[in-house]
Order: C-alpha cells, then sequence, then structure tokens
C-alpha cells in the first residue's frame, strides 16, 4: 500500500488526466444508458392502470442470407386510433371504465405574443380521469367557448375562473373564457376544452389519441380482445412512453451524444496519458537504465510500469467514475431546463457505466504506459544511461512508420468524410478522426520541436538571453518540447472542429433554402402559421400563389428522412430544390419529389413508386415526380402538403410562401395572428433544428478536458525541469529571465501547434462540408477561432510559466539537491 500511494504522489499528471477520462467517460455513459434503458414517467395518464394508444413503432424486414429479420423503431409522432375502439373496450369482461383522450398543442398568448414556458396541450374534459385531474374552483367546460387551466399554468400566468383568454390550439387563435381550474398542476401546462371543442381543435377525424382502461387486472382480456388490431397496451412506465412519444428522439440525441463525446474522450485521454507516461519515463531514464544494469529483464521492466499504471488507473477510475455519476445526476436539473431531456425521464444510474469507465480507465493506463516504456525497456544499460547523460534527439524508426501510418490514417478519415452524404454518418467521423492527427503528431513530435527551436533561434535576436537559452534548450533536448504538440493540436482542432460543424450544417442549409426560394414574402410564426392565414391571403390582391409548408419526418425501409409538405399548386414557381431530374410541375396528391441523399438510399427514379411510412405510422405509396440536390434546404422528401398535415401532431403549418401582392397589406393580414408576421429568413430546415444546448454540452465537456490535457502536460514538463531552472538561478539568472525564455518555450510551441491545428481543422471541415453540402468551404466563425487560439497559446504559456514560478520561490540550493 506504501508503494501504491508513492506511485499516485509521483505521478499527480497521470493520475489527473485518468481522474477527468473517468469522469468525463462515466457521465457520458450515464446518458448513453439513459438514451438506452431510461425510463419515462407517465403524468397525464398516471392515474389510468391500462393505456391503449395506436401502434407506436414502425416495423421493416431485412434479409441477412436470405433470412428474413424483423425490425422496429419508435415513432417520433403520436399514432392515432380508431374511436370505434373505446367501445369495443367498453364491452370486454372485467373493463369497468374506459375514458377516451384528444390532445392537442395549445399556446397561451399575452398582449400579442406568444407566453414561452413549459410545453401545453389540450384536452377534452372529460380525458382529466387519466391523470386523475378535478376541479379546485369553478365549473367544467360546456360550451365552445370554455376552458379549464391547469392550477400551475393559472398560478404562473395570474389567471382566475372568469378571465377572457387567448390561445392558439388548433388551425387558429381563439378567445375563450376560463370556466375553472383545477386542485394541482404538472410539469406541462394543460387546457381543458368541452368534448366538441376539443374535437374541433384536435382534429384527426374518427381517431382518438389514447384510451384509458380500468382495472388493471383486465389487461389480459384487452390485449385479446386488441390482439388483431394495430394498438399498443402499456402498463406502468410504458403509458408514459405513449404519453411522451418524442421521448425517441431524445433518446436517439442521447445515445448519440454519449456515444461520440464518451468515445471522443477516450481517445484523448488515450493521447495526453500516453505523452505524460512518456515525459514520466524520460525522467526515469537513468533508473529503468540501472535496473536494467542489475538483471532486470525489459519485461519486468515493463511489468513494473504496468503495475504503477494499474494502480494510477484504478485510484483515478474509480473516484474519477463516482465523481461522473454524481455530475451526472446533480445536473439532471439542468439538462431538463435546457432541453436536453424531458422532466420525466429517469437518469439510469445504473453501476454499469461506472464500470465501464473504471474499467477503460485502467486499460488505458496500462496500454499508454506500456507503449511509453517499450522502447526504454529493450535498450542496452549502457545506452541508456549515454541517453540520460546526452539527451537522445532523434525519432526511433518505429516512430517514424507510426507517424507515417496515423498520417495515412487521416486521409483515410477525410475521404469517408467525402464520401459521407449523411449527417448521422459524417458528424461522429469528424469527432472521431480529428484524434488521428493528434495521435501522428506525437510519433512525429521531434520534428514538429525543430519547427519550435526555429521560431525560438529567431526570438533570440530580440532576447539575447532567454531567447537564446530558449533555443539552446530546445535544441539539446527536443524532446521536452515534443510532450506538448499532441494536446495543443488536439484543443486547437477538437475546439475549432467541434464549434463548426453545426455552424456549418446551419450555413449551408440556409443558404439552400435561400437560394431554393423563389417566392417574394416567407410568413412565419412563434406558434406555427394558422392554416386560416392561407386562406386568407389567397383572396388578397395581386398575390399570384400561395404556398403552405409543413415539417415533418418519414421512414424508408427503417432509415428517418426529414419531410417538407408543401402545397402542389404552382410549387415550381414558389421553391427551387435544384431539381436535375423530372419537375416539381407534376406535383399531385399521390407524389413526391426525392432528394438525392433519399434516392440513393431508396435506389428510386422518376416514375417509380415510392413506399414510406409517416411519422405518425401511416403507410403511404406514392409517385416520383422529381429529384433534387438541395435536401439541407428543403428535406430529404417533399410530400403534397395536406397529405404531411393530416399525420402530425399539430395543425398549424411551419411557414407560408407568398407570391407577389402589396407587402403592406400583407403585413395588416399577418397583424390579426398573434405572433405571426414576414420574415427576411428562409424557413429553417427540419434537419437543421438542432439542440443547441446539447451540441454546447458535447463540446463544452470535449474542450473541457482536452484544455485540462494542455495545461496537466505543460505543467508536468515544467516541473521535471526543477534542477535545471536551479541551476540557472545559482549562475545568476534572474527569475524575470527565466520566465521570458520559458514563454519563449511555450509560445513557440504554441503558435506551431495553432498551425498544425488549424490545418487539420480545415481539412476535416472541408472534407465534411463537401460531403454533406457539396460545397468545400465550411462555416468557421472569425471570433471563435482568434479565442480559441489565443486561449490555446495563453494556456501553453500560463501552465508553463505558473509552475515556473512556484519553484522558483523554493531556495536554488534546495531545488539542485532534489533528486530526480
Amino acid at each position: 500500500m506504501t508503494r501504491f500511494w508513492t506511485t499516485v504522489r509521483h505521478r499527480k499528471a497521470a493520475l489527473v488526466a485518468l481522474f477527468f477520462a473517468a469522469a468525463l467517460v462515466a457521465l457520458c455513459g450515464v446518458l448513453l444508458a439513459t438514451g438506452l434503458a431510461g425510463s419515462m414517467a407517465p403524468e397525464r395518464y398516471a392515474g389510468s392502470p391500462l393505456v391503449v394508444t395506436g401502434d407506436q413503432q414502425v416495423h421493416w424486414t431485412q434479409y441477412h442470407k436470405g433470412a428474413p429479420r424483423y425490425r422496429t423503431k419508435d415513432l417520433p409522432d403520436r399514432a392515432w386510433v380508431s374511436d370505434t375502439v373505446p367501445a369495443r373496450l367498453a364491452a370486454v369482461p372485467g373493463v369497468t371504465r374506459v375514458v377516451s383522450e384528444l390532445t392537442f398543442p395549445v399556446h397561451l398568448v399575452k398582449d400579442g405574443q406568444v407566453v414561452e414556458g413549459p410545453e401545453s396541450s389540450g384536452h377534452e374534459w372529460d380525458s382529466a380521469a387519466m391523470t386523475p385531474m378535478s376541479l379546485g374552483t369553478g365549473a367544467v367546460p360546456s360550451g365552445s367557448g370554455d376552458v379549464v387551466v391547469d392550477a400551475a399554468t393559472a398560478a404562473a400566468e395570474n389567471l382566475n375562473v372568469g378571465d377572457k383568454i387567448q390561445v392558439i390550439a388548433g388551425d387558429g387563435p381563439g378567445i375563450y373564457t376560463v370556466t375553472g381550474i383545477t386542485d394541482h398542476g404538472l410539469r406541462q401546462g394543460l387546457f381543458y376544452f368541452s368534448s366538441a371543442e376539443a374535437r374541433r381543435l384536435a382534429g384527426h377525424q374518427g381517431q382518438v389519441a389514447a384510451i384509458g382502461v380500468w382495472p388493471a387486472s383486465a389487461e389480459d382480456a384487452v390485449r385479446q380482445a386488441l390482439r388483431d388490431t394495430p394498438t399498443s397496451v402499456q402498463v406502468g412506465d410504458g403509458r408514459g412512453t405513449q404519453e411522451f412519444p418524442d421521448a425517441s428522439s431524445y433518446r436517439v440525441k442521447l445515445i448519440s451524444m454519449g456515444a461520440t463525446a464518451g468515445g471522443t474522450a477516450l481517445g484523448i485521454a488515450l493521447v495526453v496519458v500516453a505523452g505524460t507516461f512518456t515525459l514520466a519515463t524520460q525522467q526515469r531514464l537513468r533508473e529503468i537504465a540501472l535496473l536494467r544494469a542489475v538483471g532486470a529483464t525489459p519485461r519486468q521492466v515493463r511489468s513494473m510500469i504496468g503495475r504503477e499504471a494499474i494502480g494510477l488507473g484504478l485510484a483515478a477510475g474509480v473516484s474519477g467514475a463516482v465523481a461522473g455519476t454524481a455530475l451526472a445526476a446533480l445536473s439532471q436539473g439542468w439538462l431538463v431546463d435546457s432541453g436536453i431531456i424531458p422532466a420525466t425521464l429517469r437518469l439510469s444510474l445504473s453501476p454499469i457505466p461506472a464500470a465501464v469507465a473504471v474499467a477503460t480507465t485502467l486499460l488505458a493506463a496500462w496500454c499508454a504506459a506500456v507503449v511509453a516504456v517499450w522502447r526504454t525497456s529493450r535498450m542496452h544499460p549502457v545506452e541508456g544511461l549515454r541517453e540520460v547523460a546526452l539527451s537522445g534527439r532523434g525519432t526511433a524508426w518505429w516512430a517514424k512508420v507510426a507517424g507515417v501510418v496515423a498520417i495515412i490514417g487521416f486521409a483515410g478519415v477525410l475521404t469517408t468524410l467525402v464520401l459521407a452524404h449523411t449527417q448521422k454518418a459524417g458528424l461522429p467521423v469528424s469527432m472521431g478522426g480529428i484524434l488521428v492527427p493528434a495521435i501522428a503528431a506525437g510519433f512525429l513530435s521531434v520534428p514538429l520541436a525543430g519547427l519550435a527551436v526555429v521560431l525560438t533561434s529567431t526570438g533570440a535576436r530580440f532576447s539575447r538571453v532567454s531567447g537564446y537559452l530558449a533555443a539552446a534548450a530546445g535544441r539539446f533536448e527536443p524532446r521536452r518540447l515534443a510532450a506538448g504538440f499532441a494536446p495543443l493540436i488536439l484543443a486547437v482542432s477538437v475546439t475549432c472542429t467541434a464549434l463548426s460543424l453545426a455552424p456549418t450544417l446551419a450555413g449551408a442549409a440556409g443558404v439552400q433554402a435561400r437560394d431554393g426560394i423563389l417566392a417574394d414574402y416567407t410568413v412565419t410564426g412563434q406558434a406555427g402559421v394558422p392554416p386560416a392565414l392561407a386562406a386568407t391571403l389567397r383572396s388578397e390582391p395581386g398575390v399570384a400563389a400561395v404556398t403552405e409548408m409543413v415539417g415533418g419526418s418519414a421512414f424508408l425501409d427503417g432509415s428517418r428522412y426529414s419531410v417538407q409538405g408543401m402545397t402542389p399548386a404552382d410549387l415550381s414557381t414558389m421553391v427551387d430544390p435544384e431539381i436535375y431530374a423530372g419537375s416539381l410541375a407534376g406535383m399531385a396528391a399521390d407524389t413526391v419529389a426525392v432528394s438525392d441523399n433519399a434516392a440513393d438510399g431508396a435506389q428510386t427514379k422518376v416514375g417509380s413508386e415510392l413506399k414510406l411510412t409517416l411519422a405518425d405510422g401511416t403507410a403511404a405509396t406514392l409517385r416520383v415526380v422529381a429529384l433534387y440536390r438541395r435536401n439541407l434546404g428543403f428535406g430529404d422528401l417533399i410530400l403534397p402538403r395536406d397529405l404531411l398535415a393530416a399525420h402530425v401532431d399539430t395543425l398549424q403549418d411551419n411557414a407560408i410562401l407568398i407570391k407577389g401582392g402589396d407587402r403592406a397589406r400583407i403585413e395588416a393580414a399577418t397583424a390579426a395572428f398573434p405572433g405571426v408576421g414576414i420574415t427576411d429568413n428562409a424557413p429553417a430546415p427540419v434537419q437543421s433544428r438542432n439542440n443547441e444546448a446539447l451540441n454546447a454540452l458535447v463540446v463544452g465537456l470535449v474542450i473541457a478536458f482536452t484544455g485540462i490535457a494542455v495545461v496537466n502536460t505543460f505543467a508536468m514538463a515544467t516541473f521535471q525541469r526543477r534542477r535545471e531552472l536551479a541551476a540557472l538561478r545559482l549562475i545568476g539568472m534572474s527569475r524575470a529571465k527565466i520566465m521570458a525564455m520559458l514563454g519563449w518555450e511555450a509560445g513557440a510551441v504554441g503558435v506551431v501547434s495553432v498551425i498544425v491545428g488549424t490545418f487539420v481543422t480545415l481539412l476535416t471541415l472541408a472534407a465534411f462540408s463537401k460531403g454533406i453540402t457539396g460545397s468545400i468551404v465550411p462555416s468557421i466563425d472569425a471570433t471563435t477561432y482568434l479565442v480559441t487560439i489565443v486561449g490555446t497559446v495563453a494556456a501553453a504559456c500560463l501552465s508553463t510559466m505558473i509552475p515556473a514560478w512556484l519553484l522558483c520561490r523554493t531556495r536554488a540550493v534546495e531545488a539542485i539537491a532534489v533528486r530526480e
């Protein structure tokens, strides 16, 4: 145990790197596990023991070597069920009560603006029994202008019985009288209408959203009665999944984020820990040479270093895994507030992510240590002692080969990005592939150190003492400078790439949408655009055409694609999605236009039939009339607006395009609809509406860990120079000159790393942009880039100079007497 703590005390840098790696892997593991197995607690359905809905999954068949494999995926929208089912369930023996529910989005309006806050939905009052929800005050809604509001919303918006409120629901805004307030509230806003009004606002004629069934003991009988009907019967937390069908989208995001950030963090950990162990091995070169001189075999030396690494990995892994898991639990509130996860999604705090974090940390520590000590352990004792005295300056042949292989591997990453035409494939490859050039830099760091020496030699012209000593130290011990390149290049390339991927996609999508919209005006709204506005605009003098746009998604053989629903009439004169086959003039109620991305996956062409499944599970067979290229700006599929609108949960349009007409008259028409107006921006395409908080979390975690790696590596390298700095002070060099010398060294390494990191970033983003958007020009924010490079160089300088300042506070005689 004493040896263990001694190892931990003398290997603090590696311990810190492994600790943060374990914490980040554990945190990402919790998010990944939540995406895979997290449960959704019911709220509105909590009082109903059985909940029946439509089949909330899309089904398809894959064939592997001629054998069928049946696959399913969760639908992102609500699958409605026939309104004849409640009567059938009421007749099932053992069933004592059946309550059906209608669900539709509702937005409260105050002072002409949509109120921001928790998502709200509308229902018929009878379905309040499924919560259960009772009146706290007032009366139930009976007329078309009545509404009951939940207690939480009423308190937040200062609503009382008798108040007149305006809400946007169904096909437009309406004025309602608050006839009652419920006895309690939920985390979501609830508005209860009369049965007839709820039916009008919900749309979906002949269907209901869900059915509550009592008692729980009737489950088997209910399942048997519905065995031939495409429905789903849920109990327990399964009811929450049916209540919140968009939970599948959250799970996909969590899985993607957890896997990407966790994998990237683990890769960074390998690079950084390998660097710290390499520095530690160089420091112990004399010790290892003496061990070899007294008869220790290379295998025994590697075993000794490996056991030390396992001890470090165990200490860092256990503590880091606990910290990461605790951080995930403590951050649940922030995750909910940021919209990354819904409030009812329970985090999966099982011990599996922590165990995986410990295991991966142990493996990373052992691999890094063995790789770092491999060459040194095989070195002849005399050769090792000579290298201690003369400081080896070259790069081993195997390191050169490994570096070239890594460069070739990066070329393969770039090729893959150019050939990857989807975000699903491109984003993980970009984040993972950015580690490959950092690995190459680690193997070829000595030649990079030569470039840094050139810079410090140039600096010697301006600083004859500090600059000269910095250049001399670099020439004598280039490997000390070389240790800082991998983490710095990682810091620049990872930060710039991670912060530029989303803007590159959003910028390309915006350009495609802007260039492809031929209309004169675009109308959008805070809560969507009511279809009634389109009818009003069509009657305006001078208006030649009006196109309504609805967003959604659809499945082709299990693959999900973004969809835009557009009014077919005059569509070819309103939008130009860059058609390369067929024409939008042929768009009709049973047709579809397909992007090149979706056409490649579905292997379709103009004139062929395309079988797809809409987001609510409805199957449709449509004839392909056009193929186009601007999938970022117009989605992967363009469907008739009425077809798509009938199978989404809202009756509101995303946008309305107008050709012709007087702007003042159009603005006057939109003024009657709260939150609606003319915009100068093209409507945001479906796939570009990324969760900004989610992206910020991923990028923040990776950047924070990379920054820790930079500080850790430079601080470790500086503390190893204790005796050298003491010797300089003993011969009369002032603390200021020493700090200046170290500043020249760190600055030179930082500048070279920024140049290489920028080059790597540009290659990665250009390849990604070429594959996804067709253009090699990515979107890089100048301010973000400048902050990144300044921060990187500053981190290198500060993490070098602060430890040096601390070392210089110790008396030089005492410092030089410290054992190496």
